[in-house]
């Protein structure tokens, strides 16, 4: 059996839903639905207007997780996105009041304009899946994912994100403008919708979800692809312009990443094209580049677009026998 129908129907499905409602980000938004399948949390990063909020609320629709926005501002505390615990009086005790955190799927919108203590405070959470308030630990829902949007070209007022908060999305995306057709699209779907709100039906919901997930832990990994997720991952550490490379947690999330994907073509094994598919969106946002790529205009997507074309792919491989 080399084909694994129920996961592609399940993704389909989903990718057509969003389709609804949002043009022209075909392989962004499956790169966003197969990194929330392979566990992981989402970055957007691009301008504003192209779409990113509205991917961002119409796949968790589509996925049928509860959904939180959360509006980033210089004001924000750590409080205002954990919770925090405030006086009963009618019992006299402290309780735990849980913030917007607390969901299946949580919208950090413009994540680069909240302080860094605040951005930390999603640190925890997006790593165990649990918060600290206090010295007690709360848990998550099950599943818990982050899609973020951070704007690269407005400075004032902004923080830039940290390497350690940068590490824990799995993947950054970026929209680009759309085609003209496109574009066009996008005017006559609300033209036609006589409204400005959307709306994208539920697919599958929070449990079914998991049983993907689940799913997706049985895609086969070749040790060869393995070991290209590896020696992909290990090229960057060395390569010019770099003065700090991807970690092993880059590795890992080629080889997730590449199951999730798997599982979205129907294939029950992964392949050397789903790695080189997603290094640039896995790994770039990974590397802290030296004070001379900045000068020289290098940027990380096209260091880690050189270092694929230089490592030696493995053969082709298919299924486990």
């Amino acid at each position: 059996m080399t084909e694994n129908p129920t996961i592609a129907d399940t993704g389909a499905r989903i990718l057509a839903a969003v389709r609804t409602v949002v043009v022209g980000m075909d392989d962004t938004v499956e790169i966003a639905l197969a990194t929330i399948l392979a566990g992981g949390h989402v970055l957007f990063e691009d301008v504003p207007g192209l779409g990113k909020t509205l991917a961002a609320r119409s796949l968790a629709s589509a996925l049928g997780l509860d959904f939180r926005r959360l509006q980033c501002t210089p004001d924000m505390l750590p409080g205002d996105v954990t919770g925090s615990y405030v006086y009963a009086p009618d019992s006299g005790d402290f309780v735990f009041r849980p913030g917007p955190i607390f969901t299946g799927l949580l919208l950090a919108d413009e994540i680069n304009r909240t302080t860094p203590k605040t951005q930390s405070a999603m640190l925890e959470a997006m790593a165990e899946r649990q918060v600290t308030v206090e010295g007690n630990s709360f848990p998550l829902p099950a599943p818990f994912h982050v899609i973020a949007t951070s704007n690269p070209i407005e400075y004032e007022g902004t923080y830039a994100l940290p390497e350690a908060q940068l590490d824990r999305f799995m993947v950054r995306l970026s929209v680009g403008y759309p085609e003209a057709a496109g574009e066009t699209q996008i005017l006559l779907n609300r033209m036609a919708r006589q409204q400005e709100a959307t709306h994208v039906a539920a697919v599958i919901d929070a449990a079914r979800l998991v049983e993907v997930q689940q799913a997706v832990e049985a895609i086969h990994v070749h040790p060869d692809i393995a070991r290209y997720c590896v020696d992909v991952a290990a090229a960057t550490r060395h390569a010019q312009n770099v003065a700090v490379g991807a970690s092993p947690r880059g590795s890992l999330g080629l080889l997730l990443l590449g199951r999730a994907l798997a599982a979205l073509d129907g294939r029950e094994y992964v392949r050397p094209d789903d790695i080189k598919r997603i290094a640039v969106p896995v790994l770039a946002h990974r590397l802290t580049l030296t004070p001379q790529a900045w000068a020289q205009g290098v940027s990380a997507e096209q260091i880690v677009a050189n270092v694929v074309g230089q490592v030696p792919v493995p053969p082709t491989v298919g299924a486990p026998v």
